[in-house]
This record gives C-alpha cells, structure tokens and sequence, in this order.
C-alpha cells in the first residue's frame, strides 16, 4: 500500500488534522462504539487478537474499514484524556479500503497475518507519508524523512496499516531527567488507563494505546527500560528484541549500541505476529546484516507453544534492584504463585541466584558516560539526513527550546541535550566507559547465563532493564499482576542473544496458564 507523501508546507498546512479534526467519523457518541462480529468466540473488537480479526476477515463478519472506524472512534472517545496517540493518519480509511479490496481480490500477500490490520507507531519511529515524525517536540513539525523507517517498509510490505503516530516521552525522555515521564510537548501528558497516573515511557502511547484499545497492534523502542517499563505498567506484552534484530534505520537515535524497536501488544501471540513481520535485513543499518542469523526459519510464531515451559531451566534473582517488591505484601504472593505455576508447567527453577556486580552496574556511571556521547554523534547524523528541517543539530535544538521555552516546558530542563552537546565523540572516557559495560555484561549477565545453563532469567517488573539493555539483550514482558496499591506490573523473561524463540516459548506458555490481563475501565 503505498502511501501519500507531503511537502513541508502541506505537512504543517495539514496539521489541523491531528487528533481527529476533519475525521469522517467525528459523529462518534461518547460512549463506547462495538461493532459486533458474531460467532468468533468474541463480542466486539475490544481485546480481538491479531488471529481473531484475520479469521474475522476470512468469514466476511469484518472489513478493514470497519476496523479502522471502530479504533478512530476509540481514540475520539478516550484520546483527549489518555493522550497515548499524537496524530492519526488521515489516508487510514483509504488504506483500509484498499487493503479490503486486496482481500477480495485474493491479491499476493493477503494472507499475511497483519494484512489490513492497523498499527500505531512511536513518533520516533519515520513515516514517509502525511504524517509527522517528531519525538514528541515541536521542533521536528513539519521536517521531512528521506523515506519510511525500516520497520514500517516491512510492515506495509506485510499489509499493515499505518493507523497514526503514538505519542511518546519527549525525544524518548532523553532531553531532561526532570520531564515527567510519558509527556512531550505536541501531546502533554500520558495517562495510564488503569490508574490514570504515569504511565511510564519512553513508549508510553503505544503500551497505553494497546491497554485501552485504540489500536490492534503497536511498535515501540528501547534504549533502556522504554518498552519494558509502559509494559509493566499498562498491563500489556512487549518484546525487546535482540538489539539489530530488527532496524534502526529511520527511527530517531539515542544509541545505535542500545536502541531496539520492538512490538507492544495485548497478546504474546499478536506481538510475535508483529515481530515476525519486522525482522530481517535492512542495507540501511548495517547491523541487522549479522544479527539475521538469528531469525529461526519459519519465524517466531512456531515457538507459541502452550507446554513452551516444560524442560526450561529459569533462573531467579532475588536482589535489589532487580527484585524490589520484597516488601510489598500482595506483589510478593503474586509473584511466588507466578513461580509455582512455572514449576508447575514444567519448568526448572534455579532459585537464589547473583548477578556478579549488579551494585555497580546500577550505580556507576559508564552507561550514561556512553550514552550522551552517542546520543549526540547519532541525533546529529539523523537532523543532517533529513529532507527538509527546521532543525539539523543538538545546538539547533537546544537553541529552539530556548527560544520556545513556554511551548516546550524549559522549566523541566534539557540536561541531557547540554550534557550531550559538550561532548566531543568516543574519547578516552567514553572508551573506558565502554569497555567496563562490556565488562560488566560479561561477568554478569552472560556468566550468569552461562554458569547455570539458563534459558531464561525471570524477574518481576522491569527493573532488570539496564542489565539486559547495556549487552543489547532480548527479553518479553507479560503481564503478572498488581500490587498492593493496585498498579499493574508484569514478568520479564530475558536471554541472551539470539534467545527469542525460547523466550517466546516460555513467556507464551506463562501467559496461557495465567491469563492475567483484563481491559482497563475506561
């Protein structure tokens, strides 16, 4: 499906349209719209999985218009106070409507699982089309990519349609420590529809999106804690793959060493769908050249195995940070009951384990030492490819927040774009830095691994994130439960790399024994 694609004037002309405004759907009422498919083992489009609506589509009970039109009505109803969607695409009926031609036709590739099913996406993540790629600010309105992000090549080739932008934490919450996590500047503050309180980030809209059904499907980042974190707390799937599993190239950076783009879903199935769709080859970032070799023939979907956890060797990590709701009464008995069904399902918990200099991977440091380094060299590189711009450096936009510094909330900082900006390349701190996480990793996590022959190491929330984020680690998110104060938190399964058909297996079959996630009340 090939896309419309604007110029810069058009763009900003355009940007009336975001968030509803011209909508043929505007005469939504304000309750919730169900558009009832009957038969299908499920009552309206809320909650269906990827499977229901493809097998929806085969029987003629549903049209991709359809779809399209239940999920704008859903983000009219519950947009204005979630904020967890920035635009949506205004060509989405029209894209809905030719990939229901494409079904009827019998057309190559509509049998493909995401074929006329709509995704959100991270606006961090390019779209050659009429909408905006911008990280959340406003300093980006109106630029131009010189193509479609990597990932969203492959989604479209897989049929999917680009339903709109997902909102985000501000240049993926790497312009301030102070700003508020799930706020930017285009779309304020993201709520978490269980609670209505943060919703944790960077990839706040896509995990709140998802949990509120106002999209099938999204895709996220992460650089350290951005998928995993808005997993846990929007009680929602997310898998961070293997960094170079899938591309980086059009997607806007902060460490080409760390940033991954991965699926957020309601299901491990839907998002395996996804993941499958995205992985493989991309010329325009090299590292996914060495990382295919990791892609299993036939894809991830033949790992959704519901007894995946028989004969899994799982290991435990009882030690802050990474296992922090120790005193948390509730948490504690959800999880231990989490670790009883494992064993139950035939699992081989390894209990009681370290991770060598965990105090230190957490308290040094060496991952900001590295990152700020990288950030600037790659936000650089990606401002001077851009078509057109109003922006081409960290200095530009450094210099546009002050001179904007109402509109984009100055008063919660830019530390971390002055921190960035001061640096001068890989120098010798930033190469010592490097060498000690790649230390860290080796005689941490990976001997961890290794040492006691796991398949998988399990913790609760996503505290685990800067271990598995400093080696470029895999790892699926599930939801697990809530705490005492009533706040969703899920289960991480992290390997090494290359581990994702395993993880798969494990985090799949924990979900079909549990079944913990339910629609928020919203």
């Amino acid at each position: 499906m090939t896309p419309t694609i604007l110029t810069t004037q058009e763009k900003l002309s355009h940007l009336a349209f975001v968030l509803m405004e011209g909508c043929s759907c505007s005469s939504a009422s304000s309750s919730a719209q169900a558009i009832v498919v009957e038969g299908l083992g499920f009552s309206s489009i809320r909650e269906a999985t990827v499977h229901d609506i493809q097998l929806a589509f085969k029987q003629n009970q549903l049209t991709s218009r359809k779809l399209v039109e239940f999920y704008l009505k859903e983000i009219e109803r519950l947009n204005p106070v979630l904020k967890g969607v920035l635009e949506v695409n205004p060509d989405a009926l029209h894209l809905a409507d030719q990939a229901d031609h494409e079904r009827n036709a019998k057309a190559p590739g509509s049998l493909s699982m995401l074929h006329g099913v709509p995704i959100l996406v991270k606006d961090n993540i390019a779209t050659r089309d009429k909408l905006n790629t911008t990280a959340g600010s406003c300093a980006l309105l109106g630029s131009v990519v010189p193509r479609d992000a990597g990932v969203v090549t492959k989604l479209r080739e897989a049929g999917a349609i680009i339903l709109g932008k997902a909102s985000l934490s501000e240049w993926s919450h790497y312009r301030s420590n102070g700003a508020p996590s799930g706020w930017n500047a285009r779309n304020g503050q993201g709520k978490n529809p269980y609670t209505m309180g943060g919703p944790c980030g960077s990839s706040s809209g896509p995990a709140i999106s998802v949990a509120a059904n106002m999209a099938a499907v999204s895709l996220g980042t992460e650089t350290d804690g951005s998928i995993l974190c808005p997993c846990s707390c929007n009680l929602v799937v997310g898998i961070k793959p293997t960094v170079g599993l899938t591309s980086r190239a059009g997607v806007i950076p902060i460490s080409q060493r760390q940033d991954t783009v991965g699926p957020i879903c309601r299901t491990v199935a839907d998002a395996v769908h996804v993941l499958d769709a995205i992985v493989g080859i991309d010329h325009n970032d090299n590292a996914t050249i060495e990382t295919s070799q990791y892609i299993p023939k036939g894809g991830y979907a033949q790992f959704l195995k519901a007894d995946g956890l028989r004969g899994m060797r799982l290991g435990i990590v009882r030690e802050n940070p990474v296992y922090h709701f120790k005193n948390d009464t509730i948490a504690k008995q959800t999880i231990e009951q989490h670790f009883n069904t494992l064993r139950e399902r035939g699992a081989i918990l390894v209990d009681n384990l370290k991770i060598a200099n965990l105090g230190e991977i957490y308290s040094s440091s060496y991952e900001e030492t590295a990152l700020v380094a990288e950030f600037k060299i790659c936000i650089n590189s990606y401002l001077k490819e851009l078509v057109d711009s109003p922006v081409r450096s960290l200095a530009d936009l450094i210099a546009f927040n002050k001179e904007n510094s109402e509109l984009e909330r100055l008063d919660y900082g830019q530390d971390l774009f002055l921190k960035a900006e001061a640096t001068n390349g890989i120098g010798n701190a930033e190469k010592e830095a490097l060498a000690n996480l790649a230390k860290l990793t080796r005689e941490g996590f990976v001997e961890l691994m290794t040492k006691n022959k796991l398949d998988a190491l399990v913790t609760p929330g996503n505290s685990v994130s800067c271990v598995l984020a400093i080696g470029g680690f895999p790892v699926v998110i599930v939801p697990a439960g809530y705490d005492s104060k009533e706040k969703p938190f899920g289960l991480c399964f992290g390997g090494l790399k290359g581990s994702e058909p395993k993880l798969i297996e494990i985090a799949y079959s924990f979900e079909q024994a549990t079944e913990i996630r339910k629609p928020p009340k919203v």
